[in-house]
């Protein structure tokens, strides 16, 4: 592969498509930059299956409603292609002079890579050689960079890193407490994931309140699926939940999160579990679905309104640990101006943000009812005018912070 030249790329073009490869997925978006609007956006799951899907949208001049195409993609490549095809359809094709690159959501950088990087063969090798720490995420990564380089070789290719925004952490906040040279033998260490969306959020919380980033400190609360918290103080991460994979930290969708690392050796003794069931147990049927069979917020709380006992014990689990963090994370930062929600969860439910604050008066944090209970789009306050730290929902918005850190290096 030739590395890809740089100079002048953008001249003129101000296009970035953002790519995130799953497994069995594909995820993108096209952005223009100069007015950073969405063009289009699309997904195309289950690649590999006979009942694959592709659902593209395109979002300029308001859209012409949803298209969807249906039948056996595959692999990544074909995927990719078929995206293609149906950006082609609305003149936005890949083949657009105004297309300056493509940037890709990579999982793990792990400690090499702490800003966007322009993808080189080099490059390429290393997130290669990281694969043992991100195994179920950075295989699909470099797939789809290599789709995108074999479609484009002559365009910049850039990698926006999960873990680049938690490089700054403190070594005595990324270190686990383990023998030194089994740890550095095997790059066993925290390194945090989600933080494109902790980039993106904190610094939208501090224009929020009117300040820069420098002069303020955030906790974000990442609650999706996958959620994770992080500690920012004046807009370098100090601290998050996420450790050496995903699966560290708070109580997710269908990961346990936090747990006594015994609990592997148990159950391999009594249980006779190997090591990949425990992988699955952990990472695919604990969590909120592991304590009462949905991973669905909405769903778990119709549960709870209706007095299913196993879902209220899911929603106090799920709270109680979100509690401890914002309280952990306190004491971290010092002094915290805000703490924030975002993500799905976050962003979408009151009842998770309600119970969260509750009793952390003394914290200096409260909601208010009403101003929660509102559904927008929009960075908002939900803490009243006398609460000493500011509560704030801020939808995260992960393609538009990879796009431009993306275009701001290929353009430079």
């Amino acid at each position: 592969m030739t590395t890809p030249n740089t100079e002048g790329a953008t001249h003129g073009a101000s296009r970035v498509l953002v790519l995130n490869s799953g497994s069995s997925s594909v995820k993108y978006q096209l952005l223009d930059m100069r007015d950073r609007t969405r063009l289009a956006s699309g997904l195309v799951e289950r690649i590999g299956e006979e009942t694959s899907r592709l659902v593209h949208t395109p979002l300029a001049g308001g859209g012409g409603g949803s298209r969807e195409r249906t039948g056996r993609i595959a692999d990544h490549e074909a995927a990719l292609k078929a995206a293609a095809e149906e950006l082609a359809a609305d003149g936005l094709g890949l083949d657009s002079p105004e297309l300056a690159a493509i940037g890709h959501r990579v999982v793990h950088g792990g400690l090499r890579f702490t800003e966007p990087t322009v993808i080189t063969d080099e490059v390429l090798k290393e997130i290669e050689r990281l694969v043992p720490v991100a195994p179920l995420h950075n295989p699909a990564n470099i797939t789809g960079i290599r789709t995108a380089q074999a479609l484009r070789p002559d365009l910049p290719q850039v990698a926006v890193f999960d873990t680049a925004f938690h490089t700054t952490m403190p070594e005595h906040a990324a270190r686990y407490a383990i023998d030194v040279e089994t740890a550095d033998a095997h790059r066993i260490r925290r390194y945090g994931f989600h933080g494109t969306s902790h980039a993106y959020v904190s610094r939208k919380t501090a224009e929020l309140l009117g300040r820069a980033p420098e002069e303020v400190n955030v906790i974000v609360l990442h609650l999706g699926n996958g959620a994770s918290a992080s500690a920012v103080a004046g807009g370098r991460c100090v601290e998050t939940s996420m450790g050496l994979t995903p699966l560290e930290g708070l109580v997710m969708g269908t990961r346990s999160g936090d747990i006594d690392p015994a609990v592997t050796f148990h159950l391999k003794r009594v249980a006779g579990m190997s090591a990949d069931e425990i992988d699955e147990l952990l990472n695919k049927k604990s969590g909120l679905v592991g304590l009462c069979g949905d991973n669905d917020m909405r769903e778990i709380r119709r549960r709870v309104d209706e007095g299913d006992e196993r879902a209220a014990l899911a929603f106090d689990i799920y709270v109680h640990r979100l509690k401890k963090y914002i309280g952990a994370y306190s004491a971290v930062l010092g002094r915290v101006d805000a703490v924030v929600f975002t993500a799905g969860v976050g962003e979408n439910s009151a009842p998770v943000r309600e119970a969260a604050i509750a009793g952390l008066e003394e914290l200096g944090l409260a909601v208010d009812a009403d101003l929660n209970a509102v559904r927008s789009a929009e960075p908002r306050l939900i803490s009243p005018d006398y609460a000493r730290v500011a509560v704030a929902v801020v939808p995260t918005d992960e393609e538009l912070e990879i796009a431009g850190q993306t275009f701001a290096l290929v353009d430079n």
